[in-house]
């Protein structure tokens, strides 16, 4: 089974988070690492977001 892809404007929507608080998350660590899928466009799996929620998320 294929893992989905969630796009960065679709995760921040669904977390309801601006994209310079995604991008800091990514940096320091506290958010799943992105795939790249160009040069400008990256997107996460979905089982990665799913697995850092079941974690604590935010909370963690």
């Amino acid at each position: 089974m294929q893992d989905k892809l969630i796009s960065k404007k679709s995760l921040q929507n669904f977390l309801g988070v601006s994209q310079p608080t995604l991008d800091r998350m990514r940096r320091k660590g506290e958010f799943p690492q992105p795939i790249r899928l160009s040069p400008k466009r990256v997107a996460w799996r979905q089982s990665d977001v799913d697995e850092w929620l079941a974690k604590g998320g935010f909370n963690a």
